[in-house]
């Protein structure tokens, strides 16, 4: 079934005025939302413990900053973007007791509502509005005139307006510049964690790496494996962003084709995709949200083992080793770990 798509046309700016909206994390999304959000006229300000190294950083953006708990009884809308891990905490002890009848509870991200981990009560609006990208493109494309995709959907709507409110958000962010997409929390949660980890992400990154060493094994650089395996993936990536698949096809040789046409299934085959049906199966069940939550209330040790051994794979090193022979894609960064 098609999404209804709407556009800045469709969006009423004066929903949000004379509301007050918190932001509740500076992260990547955190970041993005406050600063445009605030370039578009609304009254925000960013929620934080104290404590949080990010509260010189947003206080070096010439935004308001407030505690987590005041920040949430401050505001009309509160736009939890925080680490879907840390978000059921932070609910319970910061941001519920100051939630009034009628406020806005709003998520850059389903999984905590669609898996009940956080449940508002019934009095309180719930809506989405999530950026089909990194904050940090969520960021550079308000700056440059443009906007970045955003889903909303409706949790909850009391007030009968959470839809209005959802689309004001998102044209504020940016998204009504390009497009903004009605679905809903489980949709929005199950495709994301699946692309997360099936392709985008998980798959993306083992593919990678299993290139790589397939290579080196064989005999060959280092280097040369680096480049074919991992430094390409823009230029290919750029190509299917641009035009889809067909697209990438067309820019390419003859021959690199004909290898994608006939060789890609050897690699993506009948196991490959079982798998993923595993995959997307344990997301519906809500076995991995589960398992995600019980790692973090353990305190995160296979996730850190896990972190700490891919950061030390060869192909980090030899990245950043051959990064270091082209200057530009410093200058070019999107992700500044200074001010965000």
């Amino acid at each position: 079934m098609a999404l209804n798509v709407f556009t800045d046309r469709d969006a009423n700016p004066a929903l949000l005025t004379g509301k007050k909206v918190a932001v509740l994390g500076y992260g990547s999304q955190g970041h993005a939302h406050a600063q445009n959000l605030k370039e578009s006229g609304v009254d925000v300000a960013v929620g934080l413990r104290r404590s949080s190294e990010s509260w010189k950083k947003v206080e070096a953006a010439g935004l308001p900053v407030r505690e987590t708990a005041d920040a949430a009884a401050w505001a009309d809308v509160v736009m939890m973007l925080v680490p879907d891990e840390m978000g059921s905490e932070i609910f319970e002890k910061e941001v519920a007791p100051g939630l009034k009848k009628g406020d806005y509870l709003a998520f850059g991200h389903g999984f905590n509502f669609h898996f009940k981990k956080i449940v508002p009560s019934a009095d309180v609006n719930v809506f989405m509005v999530a950026p089909k990208g990194p904050g940090h493109l969520v960021r550079s494309e308000y700056q440059r005139g443009r906007g970045v995709p955003c889903l909303i959907a409706i949790g909850q709507d009391p007030s009968g307006d959470s839809k209005g409110i959802a689309l004001a958000y998102a044209s504020a962010i940016g998204g009504g510049r390009a497009a903004i997409l009605e679905t809903s929390f489980r949709e929005e949660t199950e495709t994301d964690l699946f692309g997360e980890q099936s392709v985008l992400c998980g798959g993306l990154t083992e593919l990678i790496r299993a290139g790589y060493e397939t290579l080196v094994e064989a005999g060959y650089s280092p280097e040369m494996a680096y480049f074919e395996c991992l430094h390409e993936v823009k230029l290919i990536v750029d190509l299917i962003y641009e035009g889809g698949i067909a697209n990438m096809r067309y820019s390419i040789s003859n021959t690199a084709e004909y290898g994608d046409m006939t060789r890609g299934t050897r690699v993506i085959g009948p196991e490959a995709r079982q798998a993923m049906k595993q995959i997307l199966s344990d997301i519906q069940s809500g076995k991995f949200a589960d398992e995600w939550m019980t790692e973090y209330r353990c305190g995160l040790p296979h996730f850190r083992e896990l972190r700490q051994e891919g950061s030390h794979h060869p192909i980090e090193e030899v990245g950043a080793r051959l990064r270091g022979l082209m200057p530009w894609m410093a200058s070019q960064r999107l992700v500044d770990k200074s001010k965000n």
